[in-house]
């Protein structure tokens, strides 16, 4: 199933290469940075709890969960009027209606340069328009992505509180951003403000919790020393390669590895 939106970050690498990293049973799915869903959507669990830091996120999920057909006509009524001046005159409103809130989000992610999501010191979206004006596509699939989420709790807060709930039995998938020890890494100005080093040590403490209780846990984060160093002796890591498509720039981009953790569990056995 095809997320809704792009995130910075974003996993649809990962499904599309490295769906045998993911255990085939499990009670309950949980994420707690859900972004663009890609491992949720492809997974597509029968019961899962999602959560994420960022309130618009969840509540653009929300809304399509309760309606998606008004979601999907405010959207295609922002597309009629698609141009560089009313991306930023949509950019700079807010809206009651729940729904055409929802549709302005989906928007501004299709339309924004690179499909970054990116607050001022305020909490307004700040992302200048990109070169795409696709706002709408055929293989969009709102019905089945809304059927998926009826299946979900959603909510919107702190990672640990999603992760701390976590039972025998879960699986959870943590992607967190990629903060490392020194904040060196390519993604930093991305995360800086919201996402921490000892956010890093909050997070490895948590999963250690969850996994003593019996929960079954995936995290993706940077391949960095101080990551690798932060989780020795939990679970077991593996690199994996990856493209990098979020710098402006095309002639900084490439190919990079991050590091994959399964704890709780051994990648044979997600398949054996």
């Amino acid at each position: 199933m095809k997320p809704l939106l792009k995130w910075a970050g974003g996993k649809r690498w990962l499904v599309a290469n490295h769906s045998r990293l993911f255990p085939r049973e499990f009670a309950c799915y949980r994420e707690p940075f859900l972004g663009s869903g890609a491992v949720f959507f492809h997974l597509a669990p029968q019961r899962a709890v999602l959560s994420d830091a960022n309130a618009r996120l969840i509540q653009c999920y929300s809304a399509v969960r309760k309606d998606w057909k008004a979601v999907w006509r405010a959207l295609r009524r922002l597309q009629r009027q698609h141009s560089d001046e009313f991306y930023y005159e949509v950019r700079g409103q807010e809206f009651s209606d729940r729904y055409l809130e929802a549709a302005k989000f989906i928007y501004l992610n299709r339309t924004c340069f690179n499909g970054i999501y990116r607050e001022n010191l305020k909490g307004v979206f700040n992302v200048p328009r990109g070169t795409k004006d696709s706002v709408t596509f055929p293989d969009d699939d709102f019905r089945s992505v809304a059927a998926q989420l009826k299946k979900s709790k959603l909510f919107h807060g702190d990672f640990s509180s999603n992760i701390r709930e976590a039972e025998r039995g879960d699986f959870v998938f943590v992607d967190p951003p990629y903060t490392v020890r020194h904040n060196n890494n390519g993604f930093i100005k991305y995360n800086q403000r919201i996402f921490s080093w000892n956010d890093q040590v909050r997070l490895r403490d948590d999963v250690r919790l969850a996994a003593e209780k019996g929960a079954r846990l995936l995290i993706t984060n940077a391949n960095h020393s101080s990551i690798i160093q932060l989780y020795k002796g939990i679970g077991n890591a593996t690199m994996l390669s990856r493209a990098s498509l979020i710098s402006g720039n095309a002639g900084a981009r490439g190919s990079y590895t991050e590091l994959a953790i399964c704890v709780g569990y051994d990648v044979g056995d997600a398949w054996n």
